[in-house]
């Protein structure tokens, strides 16, 4: 079966007169909102015989096995969210393993009547794990005496040598960086999410390349080190360096696209790095290393492929140009002196709450998607606001001290069983400059009121009291897990704007965003003793319409809930790695 699928909502209006970037980005969102009586276009069923490989190896490419590395107690998971609170560990070969294991390795494997399945880190949409992981770096002993380019196996716990660099040419590509900085990149694979969601999977891969981006932040604040973008970088670039632009390598209908290129700094990470001047590695060192030696060819996903045209025109759209400033740019662009101050003054004091101190990597590695809840188990109100704090973009904290301003990303909730406050409708609201603007924009009935014993650092208002158990389900494609909960929420952006200032590039940082936001959900779930999950498939207007939002000026992007987790005692639950 090989098929081709038109992009219908668009190819009409492109055959009669050219439109900007941006707009398509805008159409393409529009044209992939699930509806009451529609949803957005997919095959329909799952074509089991051509379900990609979860695995992408580079055959023919040396493979570096990495060890595994031992528990520890230290650090513990909320010295994580504190600056300077984690020793800053070298750069060596156990460190270096131990990233990418507490970021993009396996978690467990899960075994069902013959059938075996792997869980990862950093989670996926329908587990299909668009998201592939590199590494630019040094010498490092045990690893290679040169520095090279790598693509991170994580089935395997390993990593592939796509090609060796000289000296010379580390050098004159790391100037100017603090000494020990190394390289990661994210890309994506979105024929892996369309053979199961069609067009609607363009914004599951970008939303799960934001969960990759804080769960490497969070592993390196394991290491007490701190990721920075290189937000000058463009996708061109950016994939040159990656290798990804060898076209012999691969097969068209499973190319990858370059996502962000990041900075990992073995300093302290109160450190200011955007006064350094660096936004992005040199342009004429990446041409020669993209004309260097190469070793590999990307291993074959499936045998056959469906073409979706529209997630291949959206994605030519959204392709984040390179951008010319003397100073590190922040995500959007913008030079320092147009930054806005940074959020860790805005929000004030962070919240905190007692609890046991629990080891960060095991926090990290038994997160989990639920994929039921019990109707039954509640928060308290300290867990229910510490989790909602971990997600206030303070520039001084993990994750976002990695994304940088503007903050796009509000969180409207449905909450059910938080003790000690009304079920009902409440925003969070982590942008202060953008309250005004919300509040016009909302339903004008609403109450807009601090709930019970709300820290003032926390911008969270009640909007209306009621039983919201039946309309979660209800505009979350009738899932029941979004009304068993504690409680669930869509993540709101700011859309039209940003598309119109920043060009369509941005709309994948939107998701960004938004998968941030859920991946430090999901280890706060897991610190308070219960569970979480992602939610993609929502009704969108219906969502709009709950909060009163008309128009595209905010749109909600991902949905998350979270409870209590009911086990499924029929499967068997192993080991990630053979520790033999």
């Amino acid at each position: 079966m090989f098929g081709y699928v038109s992009g219908a909502a668009l190819s009409d209006s492109q055959s009669s007169f050219v439109i900007e970037p941006w707009e398509l980005a805008y159409a393409y969102h529009q044209a992939t909102k699930h509806h009451y009586n529609r949803y957005a276009r997919s095959l329909g069923y799952l074509d089991w015989a051509t379900q990609p490989d979860p695995f992408l190896r580079f055959s023919g490419a040396t493979l570096l096995p990495l060890p595994l590395t031992p528990d520890r107690a230290e650090p513990s998971y909320d010295a994580l969210f504190e600056p300077v609170a984690v020793a800053v560990q070298p750069i060596d070969l156990e460190t270096i393993s131990a990233f990418f294991e507490y970021s993009l390795a396996l978690s467990a494997w899960k075994e069902y009547n013959g059938s075996r399945w792997a869980l990862r880190i950093n989670p996926s949409s329908g587990n299909l794990h668009p998201t592939e992981g590199y590494l630019v770096i040094g010498p490092v002993k045990g690893l290679h005496d040169e520095p090279g380019v790598y693509h991170y196996a994580p089935k395997e716990h390993a990593l592939e040598r796509r090609t060796v660099l000289s000296c010379n040419l580390w050098q004159r590509l790391m100037d100017g960086f603090p000494p020990g900085t190394f390289l990661a990149g994210l890309t994506s694979i979105h024929w892996r999410e369309a053979w199961k969601y069609g067009e609607r999977a363009y914004r599951y891969c970008q939303h799960d390349v934001g969960h990759a981006l804080a769960a490497l932040a969070l592993s390196a604040a394991v290491q007490g080190w701190r990721v920075q973008p290189l937000s000058a970088m463009g996708d061109a670039e950016t994939a040159a360096l990656l290798g990804l632009e060898r076209s012999s390598d691969s097969i068209p209908a499973e190319r990858e696209y370059a996502d962000l290129l990041v900075a990992v700094m073995p300093e302290a990470r109160t450190a200011s790095f955007r006064s350094a001047g660096i936004g992005a590695v040199p342009g004429k060192v990446i041409a020669e290393i993209a004309a260097d030696a190469w070793v590999g060819q990307a291993t074959r996903l499936s045998t056959e492929h469906v073409t979706w045209e529209l997630i291949d025109a959206v994605a030519d759209a959204c392709a984040k140009p390179a951008v010319e400033v003397p100073t590190a740019a922040i995500l959007t662009g913008r030079t320092a002196q147009d930054d806005q101050p940074e959020c860790s003054s805005t929000f004030g004091v962070p919240f905190r709450a007692k609890r046991p101190d629990v080891s960060a990597r095991k926090i990290i590695r038994q997160r989990r998607s639920a994929v039921d809840f019990d109707g039954e188990t509640g928060l308290t109100l300290d867990q229910f606001y510490l989790m909602l704090d971990r997600t206030l973009p303070r520039g001084d904290r993990v994750p976002w001290s990695t994304l940088g301003p503007p903050v796009c990303v509000d969180l409207g909730l449905l909450v059910h069983l938080v003790d000690g406050i009304d079920p009902g409708l409440y925003i969070l609201v982590r942008s202060p400059d953008r309250l005004v603007r919300m509040r016009e924009a909302m339903n004008p009935t609403f109450h807009w009121q601090k709930p019970s014993g709300c820290p003032e650092s926390l911008p969270l208002f009640l909007l209306k009291i009621g039983d919201m158990r039946g309309v979660a389900g209800q505009v979350s494609c009738g899932q029941e897990i979004a009304a068993d909960g504690a409680f669930s929420l869509g993540m709101i952006a700011e859309f039209e704007e940003p598309l119109r200032a920043y060009g369509a590039w941005f709309y994948r940082r939107l998701f960004w965003e938004t998968g941030m936001v859920g991946q430090v959900l999901y280890l706060e779930a897991e610190a308070a003793g219960v569970r979480a999950t992602g939610i993609g498939c929502f009704f969108d207007d219906p969502v709009h319409d709950l909060f009163g939002l008309k128009g595209t000026r905010f749109q909600s992007l991902y949905h998350f809930t979270v409870g209590g987790p009911v086990e499924d005692t029929r499967l068997t639950t192993l080991p990630p790695y053979s520790r033999e």
